[in-house]
């Protein structure tokens, strides 16, 4: 047990560490003039804006706050942020009216698709300049899992019930490479990727799927291997509520095609360059989500 708490000690101070480098332009305690949404709360002519955990907590937190400020400045419109407790996905809070428009990855896009009638309005753009991400199996870098094949009879970590990167895509993977999810020891859910990688350090798990930034920066830092890396996948999707006025979305879409990471916006951000779509936005590929699609139904994550 002792153990156990040095690693995943040891993780939290590297992950925050490595997302503290250079100076913080928020001050959740007073300085930001978005301030989250409690869970019940609703205000008129408030949009709420929620999305898939990805890191700590309160990473993610510090990280959209600047992005809604873009978003009020180019809009006129006015948003709060809603982080969903653990107990509610962004698929339901999109779907009860909790949540206006969210950003999440292609599988909650196209359950929330499915359930509730939720639109698509925009795809991220990625590091690779494309509208694409990708899913990675890592390890511990003394584990004797070298291939595949190697994690049957073994535990794995996964995401969230609606990940993209953390749960439809591994599940692909496997099942591409003859393995069945019956063929392993153990498998378990975790809320976000910052959680599964430290369920895999802490040695509770031989091995766990994350989000591909994540994964290339513990393997350069020495303390994951990364045993597997998927074909690219449509990437996160910045998607809407029915519930949206059609021209309230329109002019929300135009400013995200209008936003510039890189360029004339990047001042105002926290650490943009660490979120699932450092290069901005672009149209949705609406062919390759429905190439997801398939896949989703075939692994039994759209039923």
């Amino acid at each position: 047990m002792r153990k156990t708490s040095r690693l995943m000690l040891g993780l939290l101070v590297l992950l925050l560490a490595g997302c503290s480098n250079g100076p913080s332009r928020v001050n959740l305690a007073g300085g930001a003039t978005l301030k989250q949404l409690p869970p019940s709360a609703a205000e008129p002519d408030v949009y709420s804006f929620g999305f898939d955990r990805r890191l700590d907590a309160a990473e993610d937190v510090r990280m959209y706050v600047p992005f809604l400020q873009y978003l009020e400045g180019a809009t006129g419109l006015r948003f709060k942020l809603y982080p969903s407790p653990r107990t509610e996905s962004v698929v339901e809070a999109l779907g009860n009216g909790r949540v206006h428009f969210a950003a999440i990855g292609a599988l909650s896009y196209l359950q929330a698709s499915k359930r509730h009638g939720v639109t698509a309005l925009v795809s991220a753009n990625t590091d690779n300049g494309l509208q694409e991400y990708r899913s990675l199996l890592v390890t511990r870098p003394e584990s004797d899992i070298r291939v595949l094949r190697d994690l049957q009879g073994r535990s794995l970590a996964l995401g969230a019930p609606t990940s993209t990167q953390g749960n439809l895509i591994p599940r692909i993977t496997l099942k591409q490479a003859g393995i069945e999810i019956s063929d392993l020891k153990m498998v378990q859910h975790h809320s976000s990727h910052f959680e599964t990688a430290n369920a895999v350090l802490s040695g509770r798990f031989d091995a766990g799927a994350i989000q591909d930034t994540l994964g290339r920066e513990l393997a350069r830092r020495g303390v994951v291997r990364i045993l597997h890396e998927s074909a690219p996948f449509p990437s996160s999707t910045i998607s809407v509520s029915p519930r949206v006025p059609a021209e309230v979305a329109e002019v929300v879409k135009r400013a995200l095609l209008e936003f510039q990471p890189t360029g004339r916006h990047a001042a105002v951000l926290y650490r943009w360059d660490q979120s699932e779509m450092p290069l901005g936005f672009a149209p949705v590929n609406q062919e390759a989500m429905e190439r997801v699609r398939v896949l989703a139904e075939e692994v039994g994550l759209l039923r």
